[in-house]
């Protein structure tokens, strides 16, 4: 059976979601299945990518409930045949995890962490788990208004700090009023609770990774981060090997028993390796790890597939990934088609 998997988080944009990496790797493995974009947004470049995607859906917003959410699918499904999942964004994934059982009955097969080891790794828990796999992490505190922040920020949290929603969005702040209207920023567009973060100082490093279904990993890349954009996204990064991630990777899955892509940003000094944030899902350097012979999101398939994949631990350091932005020109029919039937190719 061929496979035709829809890939969300296509907007290639200053602020990249993982998903053109994702099918990018996908595109340049020896399967080469067909592959659907699923966008929250008609301005998302990979709907006009057709050289990646066979076709571009739109989909209401995972804050819209479930209901919207599977009846796109569903007819997505009817009209290509979709019968696979990678999703992409944080936003979307309780809903998908939530409903499997509904997603796995529609035929549309993923590998997702289950509910339990999403919340292990949701922000405001992360203290905890930091400590049960053997981590330091930044002393955070969880807030509910303006007022709380502010009173973090004069006694428990000095400045400079960060300031982050529970979802998305992080931010340094030197100031108060920095970190107010920050804050307000992050809680106009998600809502409260807002988390506020010891800065830590050093080099950061990231390791993407994959486990099985069974938690064990069965590949990982890491990288030392050397330019990024003002929202943190790496723009030039190198590959290297430090055994003290490995093993905190190792102890993570153990833990955890974690199941799909993840992702460890880490911070690290002369007292050690704080981890930061764990994403539960590809990040948008995922393509690196491919470029260095590791293809994660072919070995994501395999296991969706075969229920293994070939295990691959294996890169070599001191490769050296340039982000770097493009253009292409498509036609206006392919925006109209998305407006107005919802798909690139115009599909009723």
């Amino acid at each position: 059976m061929k496979n035709i998997i829809g890939i969300s988080g296509i907007n290639a944009t200053d602020n990249p979601g993982p998903g053109c990496a994702v099918a990018r790797s996908l595109a340049e493995s020896k399967s080469k299945p067909t592959l659907i974009g699923l966008s929250y947004d008609i301005h998302d470049p990979g709907n006009y990518m057709s050289d990646l995607f066979e076709n571009s859906f739109m989909m209401p917003y995972p804050t819209k409930g479930w209901q919207g959410l599977q009846e796109s699918l569903s007819t997505i499904k009817e009209k290509t045949n979709l019968n696979m999942l990678i999703p992409c964004l944080d936003a979307e994934l309780p809903l998908m995890i939530k409903h499997k059982p509904i997603l796995d009955k529609m035929g549309l097969r993923t590998l997702m962490p289950t509910e339990k080891q999403f919340e292990l790794r949701s922000k405001d828990l992360l203290t905890q788990l930091s400590e049960e796999i053997g981590c330091l992490h930044p002393k955070t505190k969880v807030v509910y208004s303006i007022d709380e922040l502010v009173n973090v920020l004069k006694g428990e949290i000095p400045l400079p700090a960060v300031v982050k929603g529970k979802y998305y969005k992080a931010y340094i702040v030197y100031n108060i009023e920095t970190a107010i209207l920050k804050a307000t920023e992050i809680a106009a567009e998600w809502g409260f609770p807002i988390l506020v973060q010891e800065k830590i100082h050093g080099q950061e490093i990231n390791m993407i990774g994959l486990s099985n279904n069974e938690g064990e990993v069965v590949g990982r890349v890491s990288i030392k981060k050397q330019l990024t954009t003002h929202l943190g996204k790496v723009w030039t990064a190198v590959t290297i090997r430090d055994e003290r991630l490995d093993a905190l990777c190792d102890r993570f899955g153990k833990l955890t028993g974690w199941q799909g892509p993840f992702e460890l940003e880490c911070m690290t000094n002369e007292n050690g390796i704080f981890l930061i944030e764990i994403n539960p899902r590809f990040p948008a350097w995922v393509y690196f790890a491919t470029g260095v012979g590791v293809n994660l999101p072919q070995m994501l398939v395999d296991i969706i597939d075969k229920g293994e994949c070939k295990k691959n631990l294996h890169y070599p350091t001191g490769k050296y990934l340039v982000r770097y932005t493009s253009e292409f020109v498509t036609d206006l029919v392919d925006f109209q088609n998305l407006l107005t039937s919802k798909n690139r190719k115009g599909l009723l």
